[in-house]
């Protein structure tokens, strides 16, 4: 591995050239007009870029979406390192920059720098992963510092139905009108004048969505009929009798193995427990996981362990799998060990240096997985015990943060 080809973090963006910007529209509009995209602006008549657009991230047509809202201008977008695996000439070339997920990248403060210098629009997506739930996930409070060292107008960007179109934990995709609001919560003249906090909190309440309670308020009817498959990778502890990792699903039911207790989801995005009738907003019981997870947090009793085989990724060619390792998750975090090469390999990621973390449900096939990074490489890790749940490790992630930065 040290003599593995890194990914150039360090070479410039590129602007956006002309006929790759064409490319870009006919590739996205003809898919968000089958799909009856409204685009609403709110506060940007006469906004002109350069600009920063902070976008909510729920599934793969995001990029589709925001390319239709800021047309005919050009943009430059931030990319994990994963969308870049054998397109990297393609994707440097229509505007993208490399970030690995959660890591401080000062080189990369230097190339937002250098799009708006250019005059262009600097796309992010903060959320930093596909939302897991339809609901808005946490966010870096850096956004705040970032925005004033830009001194550009701050514009965000909400999409509605794209996690219901295609939800990350069964990308089949349904049936559903698509909308976004475009809106320009920070003025040239306030960035200047606002402190980062206030500016943070406007990014934060700009954020808060929630799908389920959408589909709900529009009467959106989604017919396909594996719509709650998939769902048990979210769900992952029952309601009923509090067992972990014996939640399943499949067609348009959610049923634990232990108690037997089964759950409809409705056509309006709504669970219905056949035997009590009782209606549940599927949200809630994502946020009772997370209060159980805190709870262990608070207790300080929050525990994973587990052999692991471990993928990297140093570059946009592909992943190199380096073999079986361990890894733990508790009150200090993640450490990753294991044999590479003959030679022993160790990495450590305090609670304050993740402010969340990027899973994928079976991913490429090869199972559910979590993935670390530093500045020049990044680790898929596959545990192999049945008792554990990814979704599960995203939410302590979250909380030990938390937790340790309110101290």
């Amino acid at each position: 591995m040290e003599d593995a080809e890194r990914f150039d973090m360090k070479q410039p963006p590129i602007r956006q050239q002309n006929y790759l910007k064409v490319l870009t529209w006919l590739l996205s509009f003809p898919v968000v007009w089958m799909r009856g995209l409204k685009i609403n602006k709110v506060n940007m008549k006469g906004l002109k870029p350069p600009y920063l657009l902070l976008c909510t991230h729920k599934s793969f047509i995001d990029f589709m979406v925001t390319t239709a809202c800021v047309f005919p201008h050009r943009a430059n977008y931030v990319v994990a390192i994963d969308g870049f695996i054998g397109r990297e000439k393609l994707l440097r070339n229509v505007g993208c920059i490399c970030k690995r997920k959660f890591t401080n990248d000062v080189q990369l403060v230097m190339h937002l720098r250098k799009v708006i210098d250019n005059g262009d629009i600097l796309v992010i997506y903060p959320e930093a992963r596909y939302s897991l739930i339809g609901t808005n996930a946490c966010l870096p409070e850096s956004l705040g510092k970032l925005a004033k060292l830009l001194r550009v107008p701050v514009v965000t960007l909400s999409m509605h139905g794209n996690f219901l179109y295609s939800p990350v934990w069964n990308l089949r995709k349904r049936r559903v009108p698509l909308s976004a609001d475009l809106t320009q919560i920070i003025t040239q003249d306030e960035i200047r004048q606002l402190p980062k906090d206030e500016i943070n909190k406007r990014i934060n309440d700009a954020f808060v969505y929630d799908e389920y309670q959408w589909q709900k308020e529009n009467g959106i009817r989604i017919k396909y009929k594996n719509r709650a498959k998939g769902l048990h990778k979210v769900l992952y502890k029952c309601r009923n009798c509090g067992t972990e990792f014996e939640m399943c699903s499949d067609g348009n039911e959610l049923w634990c193995d232990h108690c037997g207790t089964r759950w409809m989801m409705t056509e309006f995005g709504e669970l219905i427990e056949q035997d009590a009738k009782e209606r549940i907003h599927i949200p809630h019981w994502y946020e009772f996981l997370r209060e159980e997870v805190k709870r262990l947090i608070e207790a300080g009793t929050y525990f994973f362990s587990s052999d692991v085989v471990i993928d990297s990724l140093p570059n946009a060619k592909g992943y190199i799998r380096l073999g079986k390792g361990r890894l733990t998750h508790d009150m200090n975090g993640f450490t990753l060990e294991g044999i590479v090469g003959g030679r022993s390999f160790l990495l450590k990621k305090d609670p304050l240096s993740m402010y969340s973390c990027h899973i994928e449900y079976d991913y490429m096939g090869k199972g559910d997985c979590i993935d670390l990074s530093t500045l020049n490489d990044t680790y898929y890790i596959y545990p192999k015990t049945k008792n554990w749940s990814a979704t599960k490790l995203s939410l302590a992630t979250e909380e030990l943060y938390n937790f340790f930065s309110c101290r």
